[in-house]
Protein backbone atom coordinates (compact mmCIF):
# COMPACT_ATOMS: atom_id res chain seq x y z
CA UNK A 1 0.00 0.00 0.00
CA UNK A 2 1.57 3.13 -1.14
CA UNK A 3 -0.10 7.08 -0.27
CA UNK A 4 -0.28 9.04 -2.96
CA UNK A 5 -1.02 12.85 -3.26
CA UNK A 6 -2.39 13.78 -6.66
CA UNK A 7 -1.72 17.10 -8.26
CA UNK A 8 -4.02 18.78 -10.82
CA UNK A 9 -5.08 21.51 -12.67
CA UNK A 10 -8.41 21.03 -14.43
CA UNK A 11 -11.09 18.16 -15.27
CA UNK A 12 -9.18 15.32 -13.38
CA UNK A 13 -9.89 12.91 -15.47
CA UNK A 14 -6.57 10.55 -14.78
CA UNK A 15 -7.11 11.76 -10.94
CA UNK A 16 -10.62 9.54 -11.86
CA UNK A 17 -8.91 6.54 -13.41
CA UNK A 18 -6.98 6.67 -10.01
CA UNK A 19 -9.63 6.80 -7.88
CA UNK A 20 -11.55 4.08 -9.69
CA UNK A 21 -8.58 1.93 -9.73
CA UNK A 22 -7.82 1.91 -5.92
CA UNK A 23 -11.59 1.24 -5.75
CA UNK A 24 -11.56 -1.36 -7.90
CA UNK A 25 -8.48 -3.16 -6.17
CA UNK A 26 -6.20 -2.69 -8.84
CA UNK A 27 -4.11 -0.10 -7.29
CA UNK A 28 -2.89 -1.08 -4.10
CA UNK A 29 -2.77 3.45 -2.38
CA UNK A 30 -5.07 5.49 -0.88
CA UNK A 31 -5.36 9.06 -1.85
CA UNK A 32 -4.44 11.00 0.93
CA UNK A 33 -4.63 14.80 -0.81
CA UNK A 34 -5.71 16.15 -4.03
CA UNK A 35 -3.76 19.46 -4.90
CA UNK A 36 -5.05 22.34 -7.16
CA UNK A 37 -3.35 24.87 -9.00
CA UNK A 38 -6.70 26.38 -9.40
CA UNK A 39 -9.58 26.90 -7.26
CA UNK A 40 -12.80 26.65 -9.47
CA UNK A 41 -11.97 23.29 -11.61
CA UNK A 42 -13.61 19.59 -11.75
CA UNK A 43 -10.93 17.77 -10.58
CA UNK A 44 -11.79 19.13 -6.82
CA UNK A 45 -15.23 18.10 -7.30
CA UNK A 46 -14.17 14.23 -8.04
CA UNK A 47 -12.01 14.40 -5.03
CA UNK A 48 -14.43 15.71 -2.97
CA UNK A 49 -16.91 13.43 -4.45
CA UNK A 50 -14.53 10.55 -3.05
CA UNK A 51 -14.04 12.22 0.48
CA UNK A 52 -10.45 12.69 -0.58
CA UNK A 53 -9.13 15.79 1.43
CA UNK A 54 -8.06 18.68 -1.12
CA UNK A 55 -5.80 22.06 -1.37
CA UNK A 56 -6.82 24.90 -3.84
CA UNK A 57 -4.72 27.55 -4.96
CA UNK A 58 -5.04 30.31 -7.34
CA UNK A 59 -2.61 32.48 -9.28
CA UNK A 60 -2.18 34.95 -7.22
CA UNK A 61 -0.93 31.96 -4.68
CA UNK A 62 1.81 31.13 -7.50
CA UNK A 63 3.43 34.77 -7.74
CA UNK A 64 5.78 33.10 -5.95
CA UNK A 65 6.65 30.04 -7.44
CA UNK A 66 9.12 28.35 -4.80
CA UNK A 67 6.83 29.62 -1.78
CA UNK A 68 3.92 27.83 -3.50
CA UNK A 69 5.73 24.82 -3.75
CA UNK A 70 6.74 25.19 -0.28
CA UNK A 71 3.12 25.30 0.71
CA UNK A 72 2.00 22.11 -1.58
CA UNK A 73 5.27 20.23 -0.04
CA UNK A 74 4.04 20.98 3.56
CA UNK A 75 0.93 19.82 2.83
CA UNK A 76 2.02 17.00 1.21
CA UNK A 77 3.94 15.40 3.63
CA UNK A 78 1.57 16.81 6.75
CA UNK A 79 -0.74 14.47 4.48
CA UNK A 80 2.00 11.46 4.87
CA UNK A 81 2.40 10.87 1.01
CA UNK A 82 4.84 8.37 -0.57
CA UNK A 83 4.59 9.22 -3.95
CA UNK A 84 3.33 12.59 -5.99
CA UNK A 85 1.41 12.13 -9.04
CA UNK A 86 1.37 14.75 -11.59
CA UNK A 87 -2.21 14.08 -13.23
CA UNK A 88 -3.03 17.17 -15.76
CA UNK A 89 -0.93 19.35 -13.54
CA UNK A 90 0.07 22.33 -15.96
CA UNK A 91 2.86 23.67 -13.76
CA UNK A 92 6.48 22.62 -13.20
CA UNK A 93 7.68 21.62 -10.09
CA UNK A 94 10.55 22.91 -8.51
CA UNK A 95 13.07 22.24 -5.85
CA UNK A 96 10.37 22.67 -2.67
CA UNK A 97 9.18 19.89 -3.62
CA UNK A 98 11.38 17.85 -5.79
CA UNK A 99 13.69 18.10 -2.42
CA UNK A 100 11.06 16.85 -0.35
CA UNK A 101 10.05 13.81 -2.96
CA UNK A 102 13.51 12.75 -4.50
CA UNK A 103 12.20 10.48 -7.15
CA UNK A 104 8.93 10.19 -5.86
CA UNK A 105 7.41 12.67 -7.99
CA UNK A 106 5.43 10.75 -11.09
CA UNK A 107 4.75 12.54 -14.09
CA UNK A 108 1.89 11.84 -17.21
CA UNK A 109 2.95 12.95 -20.93
CA UNK A 110 0.44 12.72 -23.79
CA UNK A 111 3.11 11.69 -26.02
CA UNK A 112 6.47 8.85 -26.75
CA UNK A 113 9.17 11.28 -24.69
CA UNK A 114 11.97 12.07 -25.82
CA UNK A 115 9.68 13.31 -28.92
CA UNK A 116 7.38 15.87 -28.25
CA UNK A 117 7.89 17.05 -25.02
CA UNK A 118 5.84 20.58 -23.40
CA UNK A 119 2.61 21.38 -22.81
CA UNK A 120 0.95 20.66 -26.44
CA UNK A 121 2.56 17.21 -27.26
CA UNK A 122 -0.35 15.77 -28.74
CA UNK A 123 -0.88 18.39 -30.99
CA UNK A 124 2.68 18.92 -31.68
CA UNK A 125 2.99 14.82 -32.85
CA UNK A 126 -0.38 15.03 -35.15
CA UNK A 127 0.71 18.71 -36.95
CA UNK A 128 4.32 17.15 -37.52
CA UNK A 129 2.53 13.76 -39.08
CA UNK A 130 3.87 11.10 -37.14
CA UNK A 131 2.04 7.66 -37.31
CA UNK A 132 3.18 6.79 -33.67
CA UNK A 133 3.04 8.38 -30.71
CA UNK A 134 1.73 7.54 -27.39
CA UNK A 135 1.77 8.23 -23.13
CA UNK A 136 4.82 8.41 -21.51
CA UNK A 137 4.82 7.69 -17.37
CA UNK A 138 8.16 9.42 -16.27
CA UNK A 139 9.77 10.61 -12.75
CA UNK A 140 9.93 14.20 -12.80
CA UNK A 141 12.77 16.26 -11.81
CA UNK A 142 13.91 19.74 -12.73
CA UNK A 143 14.63 19.37 -16.47
CA UNK A 144 11.19 19.36 -18.05
CA UNK A 145 9.87 16.60 -19.10
CA UNK A 146 13.15 14.74 -19.29
CA UNK A 147 12.89 12.47 -15.44
CA UNK A 148 13.41 8.46 -16.04
CA UNK A 149 11.10 6.86 -17.91
CA UNK A 150 8.68 4.32 -16.19
CA UNK A 151 6.05 2.76 -18.54
CA UNK A 152 5.04 4.01 -22.55
CA UNK A 153 2.34 2.93 -24.30
CA UNK A 154 2.42 3.54 -28.23
CA UNK A 155 -0.77 4.80 -29.86
CA UNK A 156 -1.13 4.81 -33.65
CA UNK A 157 -2.39 7.67 -35.81
CA UNK A 158 -5.21 6.44 -38.07
CA UNK A 159 -5.12 8.29 -41.96
CA UNK A 160 -8.44 9.60 -40.85
CA UNK A 161 -7.91 10.81 -37.48
CA UNK A 162 -8.08 14.55 -36.38
CA UNK A 163 -6.71 15.85 -33.93
CA UNK A 164 -9.58 15.20 -31.51
CA UNK A 165 -9.83 11.89 -31.83
CA UNK A 166 -6.24 11.35 -31.17
CA UNK A 167 -6.30 13.18 -28.11
CA UNK A 168 -9.51 10.28 -26.97
CA UNK A 169 -7.46 7.93 -28.15
CA UNK A 170 -4.37 8.82 -25.83
CA UNK A 171 -6.92 9.62 -22.65
CA UNK A 172 -7.65 6.28 -23.37
CA UNK A 173 -4.85 4.72 -23.14
CA UNK A 174 -3.69 7.28 -19.96
CA UNK A 175 -6.13 5.91 -18.13
CA UNK A 176 -4.82 2.58 -18.02
CA UNK A 177 -1.80 3.04 -17.81
CA UNK A 178 -1.21 5.71 -14.93
CA UNK A 179 -2.67 3.27 -12.48
CA UNK A 180 -0.74 0.65 -13.73
CA UNK A 181 2.36 2.12 -13.42
CA UNK A 182 1.15 3.26 -10.17
CA UNK A 183 1.08 -0.34 -8.81
CA UNK A 184 4.10 -1.16 -9.92
CA UNK A 185 5.60 1.19 -7.42
CA UNK A 186 3.45 0.19 -5.19
CA UNK A 187 4.62 -3.90 -5.47
CA UNK A 188 8.26 -2.29 -5.32
CA UNK A 189 9.17 -3.27 -8.97
CA UNK A 190 10.44 0.07 -9.91
CA UNK A 191 14.21 0.83 -9.57
CA UNK A 192 16.37 3.48 -10.78
CA UNK A 193 19.80 2.31 -11.91
CA UNK A 194 23.05 3.74 -11.42
CA UNK A 195 22.86 4.76 -15.00
CA UNK A 196 19.80 6.82 -14.48
CA UNK A 197 17.10 4.62 -16.14
CA UNK A 198 14.16 2.75 -14.49
CA UNK A 199 14.53 -0.88 -14.35
CA UNK A 200 11.20 -3.02 -13.59
CA UNK A 201 11.76 -5.96 -11.35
Amino acid sequence: MINLGVLISGGGSNLQAIIDAVADGALDASIKLVVSSKNDVYGLTRAEQAGIPTLALTKDDYVDPLAADERIASALLDAQVDYVVMAGYMRMVREPLLKAFPNKIINLHPALLPSFPGAHGIADAFDYGVKLTGVTIHFANEAYDEGAIIAQEAVAVAEDDTLESLEEKIHAVEHKLYPQALQLLAQGCVVIGEDGKVRIL
